[in-house]
Formats: structure tokens, C-alpha cells, sequence
């Protein structure tokens, strides 16, 4: 059945909201009765103030969000409660829930998709598989069949239904903010802002790494600690970066055999684009070099290591932790 995520949107917000009503009624009520006991009535504050409550409340904007609340780490925007629907569909991605069963699915050091069917009550009808090899590609274009534009468009379809599909991703666009149409939109938020709020959620002790390339977003790829293998960069470096440098090269001879014929307003736009080509190619480049020396070592860790040292024996080939 079709769902508009706009309306189990609103729903939440309504129930949230109400809690917060409720939870800040009762401890008003409490401090009403604590003053009368210690006789104290007049000399002592009853009613909460608004960041004083401690638990959510929502706005759909944060421009909406009244000075009493500021101080309150409780609130929360509309793009905050997308932005978790985004990270829990990444989770589903990478096998750590599901969206047959509750809980943590996969969260054992080296757990395989394999380890993930065992845990469905029904393996053969899976509703939301996991990505197979733990590598998803974010590129500013589809270049890739596991491609995590297309793979969380895969999921809101999955979940809402294919009749709003585009209502939700254009109401996903929305809270997010941002130029361009509903997919523009939600891949930007992938290549620029996703690792971001992913490192603030997690205090900067990120489950999901990303490999980065650089500024010029010549490759990028998020994988699952948890899902780790010792072979893991390698597969990244000639399944994934090899075929992209190719594709760059592919590209811009394209371009170069148009701008032979192109006229002029055309071979402006045709030399931003082999600039940018090159640009990213020349930054794939580098960036499978350091990849190939860490790749050829077969590193290990060990989650009872922590993120923090684990994080660290790849730091030349991850984004910086901010």
C-alpha cells in the first residue's frame, strides 16, 4: 500500500509533540506537589520551562524553534528526523537492521550477508536486501549499479510504495533544502552533508567510513566497520576506483571529440566539463596510489579496538572526522 511520508511525518511530529506537552505537564504537577509538602508554595518555580524538558520536541523548520528553547538538546528539525531516516536506511544497506526483523542485525566483526539470512525468519523472501560486498559508491552521477542514490531510492519505493515515490522523495528533497530537482538534491546530500551528520550522531566515532578522494569528488564510497575484511580496499581499488578512472578517460575523450564541432556557447560548457573530468581523474589517480599501498598490506582490526584507533590505520584514505 502507497504511503506519503509527508503524512507519517506529521503524525510523528503530533506524537512527539504531545509527549513533550505531557512529560513537561507532569513534572510541573510534580514540583506543584513537592512545594506543597516542603512548604515552599510561591518561593519555587512550577511551571518547566521549554529547555528544561528533556525530550523531543519537533519543528519543520530551525528559524521556527522559540528563543525558551534554545539551550534544549532535545529539539529537532524536520531535516533531523529525514536525515534519520537516511541513516537508518543506510543501516538497512549495509545489512546492520532490516526491515524484516527488530534490533541490531549484523554487528559482529566480519558478519557477511550470509550471516544476515540466517537471522531472517524467511531467507528465501527478504524484503530489503543488503548491499553484497559492503562497498557503496557516492559519485556526483549514477555511475554504478549499487550506486547509493539509486539503492535509497530502492528503499523509500520498497517502504512507501512505488505510486508516491516521487511526492516522497520531492517532500525528502524539501527537508533536506538545497537546488535542483528531488535526486539532485538528496545526492549532494550524500556527497557533502550525510558523513557530517553521521560523525555528529555517532560523537565523532563513525560506524560507517568513508572513503574519500577528495574535493573534486572523483570518488567517494561509504562500508560498514563491522563488515570489514582484510581484503576490503583491494575490492574497493579495482571493482570500484579502476572503473571509474576509465570512465573519466571514456568521458572526456567524448567531450574532446565534440568540441571539434561545437559551437561557441557549447564549447563553454563542454571545456568546464573536461576541466572538471580531468580534475577528477587526476584526483582518482592519487588517491588509488595510496589506496594500492594500504590494499597490498591486508590490514586487520579489531572492534574492541575502538573507532578511534581503527579509524586511524586508513586515515589517508578516509574523510576527516569533524
Amino acid at each position: 500500500m502507497a504511503t506519503l511520508l509527508q503524512e507519517k511525518y506529521e503524525a510523528r511530529k503530533a506524537e512527539v509533540n504531545a509527549r513533550f506537552e505531557q512529560l513537561r505537564a507532569n513534572e510541573g504537577e510534580l514540583n506543584r506537589i513537592f512545594a506543597k509538602i516542603y512548604n515552599m508554595e510561591g518561593e519555587v518555580p512550577i511551571e518547566v520551562e521549554d529547555k528544561y524538558v528533556s525530550v523531543a520536541r519537533i519543528f519543520d523548520t530551525a528559524e521556527e524553534i522559540p528563543e525558551s528553547y534554545k539551550g534544549n538538546k532535545y529539539v529537532r528539525t524536520k531535516r533531523d528526523e529525514i536525515a534519520s531516516l537516511i541513516s537508518y536506511a543506510v543501516g538497512c544497506m549495509f545489512g546492520r537492521y532490516s526491515l524484516d526483523v527488530d534490533g541490531l542485525v549484523l554487528a559482529d566483526q566480519g558478519a557477511t550477508v550470509d550471516d544476515y539470512l540466517a537471522k531472517m525468519p524467511d531467507p528465501a523472501h527478504v524484503t530489503f536486501m543488503p548491499d553484497s560486498d559492503n562497498v557503496l559508491p557516492i559519485t556526483d552521477d549514477e555511475y554504478f549499479d549499487d550506486d547509493i542514490v539509486r539503492y535509497f531510492i530502492d528503499f523509500v519505493r520498497t517502504v512507501y510504495g512505488e505510486e508516491t515515490l516521487e511526492q516522497n522523495l520531492a517532500f525528502i528533497a524539501e527537508a533536506l533544502g538545497g537546488k535542483g530537482a528531488s535526486r539532485e538534491v538528496i545526492r549532494a546530500y550524500f556527497l557533502k552533508d550525510f558523513f557530517r551528520d553521521h560523525c555528529q550522531t555517532y560523537k565523532k566515532r563513525p560506524i560507517y567510513w568513508l572513503f574519500d578522494s577528495g574535493k573534486k569528488n572523483g570518488f567517494k564510497c561509504l562500508v560498514y566497520m563491522h563488515r570489514y575484511q582484510p581484503d576490503l580496499l583491494a575490492r574497493i581499488r579495482t571493482d570500484y576506483v579502476h572503473g571509474q578512472q576509465e570512465r573519466y578517460r571514456a568521458q572526456i575523450g567524448y567531450a574532446n571529440d565534440s568540441l571539434a564541432t561545437a559551437e561557441r556557447g557549447e564549447r563553454v560548457r563542454l571545456d568546464k566539463r573536461v576541466k572538471k573530468l580531468n580534475d577528477q581523474l587526476k584526483e582518482t589517480i592519487a588517491f588509488e596510489e595510496k589506496l594500492h599501498h594500504l590494499a597490498d598490506q591486508m590490514i586487520k582490526i579489531d572492534l574492541d579496538d575502538g573507532v578511534k584507533v581503527n579509524y586511524a590505520k586508513f586515515q589517508d584514505v578516509l574523510a576527516k572526522i569533524k
